[in-house]
């Protein structure tokens, strides 16, 4: 009887085109030395996602060891960084149009590279092609206070338009800042989303047409979304709205006949919540006549004593302020509306002013 070896059997899988299949059954998916982690971050309406993989200190020399000066690293390890944006951004100032990126980075000692590359699918750095880079920038690498094991990227310094964004690693932070242009792309959102059921609605119209009036951008596209969220649903918000735009367009006649049209129709707190927001924009004069608009029109209930115990405040009479306030909580139909009035009674009967 002729012996069947295991070589024998392979020469067989192999005639018959199965070897590579054999193969695939020994590729295990174990678990990786640097794990992979991704962060995200939403600045305005764009969205920063960075995916990564994160190796270990482990007792090694890190920069100018593992990771030696003067190369092009991955920033991470296994496949390349790659970081994605949703929206065209500004990095250290300099514009990059949207879409994800392979993200490299060539460290030095007092100076790193950072390095956007178009290519997003490769194997750590080794096919790196300067030829590819989409955009590089160069920043200041600092001293952080406590170690990091694990690399990792974070996001620092929010603010409404801005991030850092920060690779840590052993006891180095390498921050570098990414800037969005706030009013052409959130413009970009809106123009996009009234195509859909916001069109219908005059909330949707309405917030738009404040998002132009409040940056003074786009005001004539912002005078037609009043017009057709005052179509859908005439109020006196999205009049009051149209009165303001018609202002910041120097076109004062227009603008009074369409305020003393929101006048009329105006609910005390809407009227109330009105002045409320000129406070907010630091518009105390404007927010004080429509308070004496409120007390006059609506001398009773919650928001008529509301607005007379801010004009009395304003005035510094402290607790006449505070019995109004006192009475605008008796009227209060939710425990929450009392409790928020409660707070100001507080700080009328410690002699503060509730409208700073």
């Amino acid at each position: 009887m002729k012996t069947i070896t295991f070589q024998t059997v392979t020469l067989y899988v192999a005639i018959l085109g199965f070897a590579g299949t054999l193969a695939a059954q020994n590729d295990l998916n174990l678990p990786d030395v640097s794990q992979a982690a991704e962060v995200k971050q939403r600045v305005a309406l764009t969205d920063i996602t960075i995916k990564y993989h994160r190796p270990l200190v482990n007792g090694r020399k890190i920069w100018g060891g593992l990771v030696p000066y003067g190369k092009v690293w991955r920033a991470g390890a296994n496949e390349n960084t790659t970081i994605d944006f949703s929206d065209a951004v500004s990095v250290e100032g300099k514009p990059l149009p949207k879409g994800t990126y392979g993200l490299h980075m060539i460290p030095n000692q007092d100076s790193w590279t950072i390095i956007f590359s178009k290519t997003n699918t490769a194997w750590g750095s080794y096919s790196y092609d300067q030829k590819e880079d989409a955009l590089r920038v160069d920043v200041k690498p600092r001293p952080l206070a406590e170690n990091k094991e694990a690399l990792e990227f974070d996001f620092e310094d929010l603010k409404p338009i801005s991030t850092a964004v920060t690779l840590k690693w052993e006891k180095l932070g390498v921050p570098f800042t990414v800037s969005i242009n706030d009013a052409d792309q959130t413009l970009e959102n809106i123009r996009a989303q009234l195509k859909g059921r916001g069109q219908f609605t005059w909330q949707a119209l309405d917030e738009g047409a404040q998002f132009c009036l409040t940056r003074k951008v786009n005001l004539d596209e912002a005078l037609r979304w009043a017009d057709a969220s005052i179509q859908n649903e005439e109020r006196f918000e999205n009049l009051s709205t149209k009165a303001d735009i018609l202002k910041a367009l120097n076109r004062p006649d227009e603008a009074k006949t369409a305020w003393n049209h929101a006048l009329e129709i105006a609910k005390a707190p809407q009227l109330y919540t009105y002045g409320r927001q000129l406070q907010n924009q630091k518009r105390g004069a404007e927010a004080m006549e429509i308070f004496k608009e409120v007390a006059k029109r609506f001398p009773q209930g919650v928001y008529g004593n509301l607005a007379q115990a801010r004009i009395k405040s304003a005035a510094g009479d402290f607790a006449g302020a505070s019995n109004d306030a006192k009475q605008a909580q008796a009227a209060a139909p939710t425990d929450a509306q009392k409790q928020s009035i409660q707070a100001l009674i507080n700080r009328l009967d410690s002699k503060q002013d509730i409208n700073k």
